[in-house]
């Protein structure tokens, strides 16, 4: 038998198929595209990408015939939501985390005391919230708003579409600003301020509960077994976590992909005020009993695709017709040692612990002896001090870290995961399977439907940690000495820029 895990991005899908001795059986994928009905507007067809997700079950299917699907469970983006009827149909589009709209609630919730509003919530107000953006509906599409029977997640819409009842985990509720996350229900204080009707909402349930069943109309549309368990989901980077094995305090997720996103991982709540400071929200993990916070920077993965596109179109067009990766070669460039360069990376937008929106990032040290591989080192240095520097900002708060797991397609490059350790100063392992949201899906699932007894048994089954890079005792000496000086690179952009550093 096997378990099927659904990853629901916002430009695209991912679909794995598990058995649950941990073989994977099956992969499909599907992209689509963001909507700009306007500027500063982004939105999803929603019946469109359900579409595709549908496509993309049907790919997978044929693929268990001897490991049929017992159970699956869906994650997804947070913050946008779908209008669903009662009867299981799509009403209109969902609008994402970077649409602008619903600031005028937004602004409302920001004038509430910051310290209250975080102990109830685990936020601060930010505009990437979705609850905010359902009110502009309320608003705006009033009869679109009348006509929903509820607004859906993209984990609970899948779900919901394939039979089960209309669940969200509390991690996705949070995206929302709607919940109250130590009661771990809909904030009826919160929702009375705003004019929300909690009856349009999702109920409530922990991550990896059971909800319903596959039905027969759906099993007809997708190819899924009629009967099969649906489980509830959660938000993609608390899958992520699980997926990586990041289920212990002092554990840290650390995705590598178009941007970096480190999860770490704690048993408590951290105190507002530090936590405001860190730029930090606190957010429930698929696993029970613990909490995860997100500190990210958009540039990660996109810096290295910058760096192949300006400096080797040439190479990347010949490795694309011979069939291989040019990063791989690329990457083989860079030399073992350290480099002299400091690079400040803000190069697109970053999040906390200043969540800068206007690009500036510092590129200091060069010569004509420097070579493009170190050039390229360089680069994946500054992204990496980026982060030891929040490994500070997460110590303030009171969260600390001994142990990472790399997930990602940054993940599956040696050089990147060992510069990495060596700034940190941790060991950084890398699981057997890297882009672990899929997996963490199939693993609810799997304790939904009771395969496994325990996320110890779910583990030790699923997820295999393929290799550990510890770091080089010399070279980190070397980093923590050059981070002191990477530390001042802030300021001075500021100063460039002519305005005062943010604090």
């Amino acid at each position: 038998m096997s378990l099927l895990g659904i990853d629901v991005g916002t430009t695209g899908c991912k679909v794995l198929v598990l058995s649950t001795d941990g073989r994977v059986i099956a992969t499909a994928h599907r992209e689509y595209n963001v909507l700009r009905p306007q500027p500063d507007w982004a939105e999803l067809d929603s019946a469109a990408v359900w579409g595709l997700i549908q496509e993309a079950l049907r790919e997978v299917i044929p693929h268990t015939a001897h490991d049929p699907i017992v159970a699956l469970s869906v994650t997804s983006m947070g913050e946008a939501m779908t209008p669903v009827s009662a009867d299981r149909q799509i009403l209109g589009h969902c609008l994402l985390g970077f649409d602008t709209r619903g600031a005028e609630t937004l602004a409302r919730l920001a004038a509430l005391d910051p310290i209250a509003f975080f102990n109830h919530s685990g936020n601060f107000p930010s505009g990437v919230y979705g609850g905010p953006k359902l009110i502009w509906l309320r608003d705006n599409r009033p009869d679109l708003f009348e006509r929903a029977y509820k607004f859906l997640f993209w984990a609970d819409l899948v779900g919901f579409l394939l039979g089960g009842e209309p669940v969200t985990d509390y991690a996705l509720a949070n995206r929302s600003l709607f919940l109250d996350v130590r009661a771990e229900t809909w904030s009826a204080q919160t929702l009375e301020y705003v004019g929300m009707p909690t009856d349009k909402l999702p109920a409530l349930a922990p991550a990896g509960t059971a909800i319903g069943s596959v039905s027969r109309e759906a099993a007809q549309a997708t190819g899924l077994p009629a009967g099969a368990t649906i489980v509830v989901g959660t938000h993609d980077q608390c899958a992520t976590a699980l997926g990586a094995g990041v289920v212990r305090p002092g554990m840290g997720a650390y995705g590598l992909g178009t941007y970096v996103c480190l999860t770490p991982t704690y048993d408590h709540m951290p105190p507002a005020e530090q936590m405001i400071a860190a730029g930090l929200s606190v957010e429930h993990h698929a696993v029970r009993g613990l909490y995860v916070s997100f500190y990210y920077n958009l540039t990660g993965g996109a810096l290295l695709k910058w760096f192949r596109d300006t400096f080797a179109a040439l190479e990347h067009a010949q490795a694309r017709a011979r069939g291989e990766d040019v990063y791989d070669h690329l990457l083989a460039e860079m030399p073992a040692e350290p480099t002299d360069l400091l690079v400040l990376p803000q190069f697109a937008p970053t999040g906390p612990p200043r969540f800068e929106e206007h690009p500036f990032g510092v590129i200091a040290g060069l010569s004509l002896a420097t070579t493009r591989g170190e050039f390229l080192k360089g680069l994946l240095e500054g992204v990496t001090y980026y982060f030891r520097e929040g490994l500070d900002h997460l110590a303030a708060a009171g969260i600390t870290l001994d142990e990472y797991r790399a997930t990602g397609g940054g993940a599956r490059s040696d050089a990147w995961l060992q510069i990495t350790a060596d700034i940190l100063g941790k060991p950084l392992a890398r699981p057997r399977i890297t882009e672990a949201g899929a997996l963490g899906a199939a693993i609810l699932a799997g304790l939904g439907a009771g395969v496994f007894a325990s996320v110890g048994e779910a583990l030790d089954a699923l997820v295999q940690v393929e290799r550990v890079y510890t770091p080089d005792a010399a070279r980190h000496r070397f980093y923590e000495e050059k981070f002191n000086r990477y530390r001042q690179l802030y300021p001075c952009s500021q100063s460039l820029r002519g305005v005062a550093p943010a604090l």
